[in-house]
């Protein structure tokens, strides 16, 4: 007995002044910038400036498209290269086609690259990233809802998608049939829904457990990725579109469980609270007071001035991060602290000179690449 027939879109794009406007790229845009707002709430809460998410999207987004269609390419050749295919359709990213792994794997050389640029550890980005990352891809699926694309297979359960057959010689638009949406036999696994809640799930148990245990070091990162991979593990079972298959599984399969793997012994070797930083020419003495200052030279009208962002931060532990940001100075490692949690992360990639630093705080220096 079916309670719930779920529709499809019948129309995936619109044109306006002549230009198509795309459901399936409103989506992705719509899902990068809530993954964007979210890392940007994050990151200001580690003490990065604000707006760096903007300097990290501006080169993590275009390599994770990228690394997004060559990874389905890879693993879906036969559209582009095999009987009939047309190479010209891998840049067609529009029509729906982008492989969560390659975008991962891109966006991460992308970050990397960011990271360098802004003297931050890349971790740091990774770990206020993994709540938004999900809710990202979670909106991104109704971009394929939209393209009436990779839906399960045929569903006798109570609740099922509906599906039209959509006109190849006019791409976004269903077939019309006397005045009607053409729509396939049958009622389909909604996957699109399933992993957009599961996506949903992800972000809210990411953010639950780093909020309680305060994940540092990209942990909070493989949190995410052992989620999702669990997730799509099962989901990618009920996929019937074409995909290439080993041992009569799907591909992506087998892909979820080496990621899930991977992601497991990485949470489980490395470890480390979470990382705070400053600037790394943070004052660690309050400066002396001018022992002619009159309060009636202060100019009340004077514009407040924006500081700029640092060239370059240090890691530093919680207790000093809150002490910083209470006075501004920044105290002493204490005699209990661990020192790993004490990394400066080095300007070499933004400046051509190091930033001059007293040598006791340049014995506990490390680069950006290390973290």
């Amino acid at each position: 007995m079916t309670l719930a027939a779920i529709p499809s879109p019948t129309t995936s794009v619109w044109h306006v002044l002549g230009l198509p406007i795309r459901a399936y790229a409103l989506c992705i845009v719509l899902g990068i910038v809530a993954a964007v707002l979210i890392m940007e709430f994050r990151l200001r809460r580690r003490g990065v400036a604000p707006w760096a998410s903007l300097d990290m999207a501006v080169w993590a987004v275009p390599f994770g498209i990228i690394g997004a269609r060559i990874y389905h390419v890879i693993t879906s050749p036969g559209e582009y290269f095999g009987s009939g295919g047309d190479p010209i359709k891998i840049f067609q990213i529009w029509e729906g086609g982008l492989g969560i792994w390659g975008a991962v794997a891109g966006g991460a050389v992308g970050a990397w690259l960011a990271a360098r640029q802004l003297g931050l550890p890349l971790s740091v980005f990774a770990d206020s990233l993994a709540p938004g990352l999900p809710v990202a891809q979670g909106i991104g699926r109704f971009g394929n809802w939209f393209n009436n694309e990779l839906y399960g297979s045929v569903t006798t359960l109570p609740w099922g998608l509906r599906v039209h057959d959509m006109d190849r010689s006019n791409p976004g638009h269903a077939t019309v049939i006397d005045g009607k949406a053409v729509t396939l036999p049958d009622l389909y696994h909604p996957t699109f829904l399933y992993e957009a809640v599961w996506d949903v799930g992800v972000a809210g148990l990411v953010y639950l457990l780093d909020r309680k245990f305060k994940f540092g070091r990209g942990r909070a990162f493989a949190i995410y990725v052992m989620a999702y991979t669990a997730g799509r593990f099962w989901i990618e079972m009920l996929r019937i579109d074409d995909a290439n298959h080993f041992f009569g599984i799907r591909l992506n399969v087998f892909v979820s469980i080496i990621v899930f793997l991977g992601a497991l012994a990485y949470f489980l070797l490395v470890k480390g609270p979470r990382e705070y930083v400053v600037p790394i020419d943070a004052p660690d003495v309050a400066p002396e007071p001018s022992a002619d200052s009159d309060v009636s030279q202060v100019d009340v009208g004077a514009t407040k001035t924006v500081a700029a962002a640092p060239k370059a931060y240090q890691v530093v532990s919680e207790e000093r991060f809150h002490e910083y940001e209470r006075t501004g100075v920044l105290p002493p490692v204490t005699a209990d602290e661990p020192t790993a949690t004490d990394e400066n992360v080095s300007a070499e990639s933004t400046n051509d000179e190091p930033a001059d630093k007293d040598d006791d705080k340049s014995s506990a220096s490390a680069s950006a690449d290390e973290h």
